[in-house]
């Protein structure tokens, strides 16, 4: 059940990017969606049907997204057994490792000679 909660907070988070980035801004320096013509349609794909449509779905998907969140948080509050820490065994710490034992000196070997030309 979470994992399909998330991948649909996920998918909407998506959408609710691309509709925000397509939105004109009041400055008109950040939406990417433009003007236009756009023809008939009821005035659907007009510069103000469209504006109103995407505010529109904007205010839905941000609405899905809270829901969704919501929805998440109650879903992990309720399946998560709640534990203080004080209340767990305290952790045994780790035996130490003992410390290597030096090693023994090796034997001393004879110094290597060097043969000479007689």
């Amino acid at each position: 059940m979470q994992t399909l909660l998330l991948v649909i907070e996920l998918v909407i988070a998506v959408l609710l990017i691309i509709f925000v980035l397509l939105q004109r801004s009041e400055g008109g320096a950040l939406g990417i969606g433009g003007g236009g013509g756009g023809g008939g349609f009821g005035g659907l794909f007009s510069p103000r049907g469209a504006s109103d449509t995407l505010t529109r779905t904007t205010s839905f998907l941000a609405i899905g997204f809270f829901v969704i969140c919501l929805a998440l948080n109650l879903l992990v509050a309720h399946t998560h057994k709640q534990e203080s820490m004080l209340d767990s065994q305290p952790v045994q710490p780790h035996p130490a490792i003992p410390a290597p034992k030096p090693a023994a000196p090796a034997p001393a070997q004879p110094a290597p000679t060097v043969p000479t030309p007689h």
